[in-house]
Protein backbone atom coordinates (compact mmCIF):
# COMPACT_ATOMS: atom_id res chain seq x y z
CA UNK A 1 0.00 0.00 0.00
CA UNK A 2 2.84 2.40 0.84
CA UNK A 3 4.25 1.98 -2.66
CA UNK A 4 0.81 2.41 -4.21
CA UNK A 5 0.36 5.83 -2.60
CA UNK A 6 4.00 6.86 -3.12
CA UNK A 7 4.74 6.96 0.59
CA UNK A 8 7.71 5.66 2.53
CA UNK A 9 6.85 2.50 4.49
CA UNK A 10 7.64 4.13 7.83
CA UNK A 11 5.23 6.97 7.05
CA UNK A 12 2.57 4.49 5.96
CA UNK A 13 3.07 2.61 9.23
CA UNK A 14 2.23 5.87 10.99
CA UNK A 15 -1.00 6.01 8.96
CA UNK A 16 -1.88 2.48 10.05
CA UNK A 17 -1.13 3.40 13.67
CA UNK A 18 -3.44 6.42 13.42
CA UNK A 19 -0.61 8.95 13.86
CA UNK A 20 -0.87 10.37 10.35
CA UNK A 21 -3.68 11.01 7.86
CA UNK A 22 -3.75 10.14 4.19
CA UNK A 23 -4.42 12.70 1.48
CA UNK A 24 -7.60 12.40 -0.57
CA UNK A 25 -5.46 11.43 -3.54
CA UNK A 26 -3.89 8.57 -1.55
CA UNK A 27 -7.32 7.43 -0.29
CA UNK A 28 -8.61 7.48 -3.85
CA UNK A 29 -5.68 5.35 -5.08
CA UNK A 30 -6.24 2.79 -2.33
CA UNK A 31 -9.99 2.66 -2.93
CA UNK A 32 -9.56 2.22 -6.69
CA UNK A 33 -6.95 -0.49 -6.14
CA UNK A 34 -9.40 -2.36 -3.93
CA UNK A 35 -12.30 -1.82 -6.36
CA UNK A 36 -14.12 0.45 -3.92
CA UNK A 37 -15.17 4.06 -3.60
CA UNK A 38 -13.63 6.31 -0.95
CA UNK A 39 -16.98 6.23 0.88
CA UNK A 40 -16.99 2.43 0.91
CA UNK A 41 -13.40 2.42 2.13
CA UNK A 42 -14.09 4.88 4.96
CA UNK A 43 -17.34 3.19 5.95
CA UNK A 44 -16.08 -0.36 5.61
CA UNK A 45 -18.33 -1.60 8.43
CA UNK A 46 -21.08 -1.59 5.78
CA UNK A 47 -23.02 1.18 7.47
CA UNK A 48 -22.88 3.29 4.34
CA UNK A 49 -25.48 6.01 4.34
CA UNK A 50 -27.78 6.49 1.40
CA UNK A 51 -26.89 9.44 -0.76
CA UNK A 52 -28.38 12.63 0.65
CA UNK A 53 -29.61 15.09 -1.93
CA UNK A 54 -30.65 18.50 -0.73
CA UNK A 55 -31.92 19.94 -3.99
CA UNK A 56 -35.50 18.78 -3.38
CA UNK A 57 -35.66 20.04 0.19
CA UNK A 58 -36.77 23.41 1.52
CA UNK A 59 -34.14 25.95 2.49
CA UNK A 60 -34.65 25.24 6.20
CA UNK A 61 -34.26 21.50 5.66
CA UNK A 62 -31.07 22.16 3.67
CA UNK A 63 -29.65 24.28 6.50
CA UNK A 64 -30.46 21.55 9.03
CA UNK A 65 -28.58 19.01 6.86
CA UNK A 66 -25.57 21.34 6.72
CA UNK A 67 -25.57 21.57 10.52
CA UNK A 68 -25.38 17.77 11.01
CA UNK A 69 -21.74 16.98 10.07
CA UNK A 70 -18.75 17.17 12.37
CA UNK A 71 -17.39 20.70 12.99
CA UNK A 72 -14.47 20.22 10.58
CA UNK A 73 -16.81 19.11 7.78
CA UNK A 74 -19.29 21.87 8.61
CA UNK A 75 -16.52 24.49 8.37
CA UNK A 76 -15.56 23.09 4.98
CA UNK A 77 -19.14 23.48 3.74
CA UNK A 78 -19.33 27.06 5.01
CA UNK A 79 -15.97 27.92 3.40
CA UNK A 80 -17.28 26.58 0.09
CA UNK A 81 -20.44 28.68 0.43
CA UNK A 82 -18.36 31.76 1.28
CA UNK A 83 -16.20 31.13 -1.78
CA UNK A 84 -19.24 30.85 -4.07
CA UNK A 85 -20.81 34.00 -2.63
CA UNK A 86 -17.56 35.95 -2.92
CA UNK A 87 -17.13 34.91 -6.55
CA UNK A 88 -20.72 35.93 -7.27
CA UNK A 89 -20.23 39.32 -5.61
CA UNK A 90 -17.08 39.95 -7.66
CA UNK A 91 -18.81 38.85 -10.84
CA UNK A 92 -21.83 41.08 -10.14
CA UNK A 93 -19.57 44.01 -9.25
CA UNK A 94 -17.49 43.76 -12.40
CA UNK A 95 -20.53 43.28 -14.62
CA UNK A 96 -22.06 46.48 -13.22
CA UNK A 97 -18.83 48.49 -13.24
CA UNK A 98 -17.19 47.48 -16.50
CA UNK A 99 -16.23 50.46 -18.59
CA UNK A 100 -16.30 49.78 -22.32
CA UNK A 101 -13.54 51.65 -24.12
Amino acid sequence: MAELVNMHRSNYSRVEAGDRDLSLDALNKIARNLGMTIDELLNFDCNILNKVTIEDKSLMEQLKLIAEPEPKEKNMVFKMIDTFLTKKKFKDFFEKNVVVL
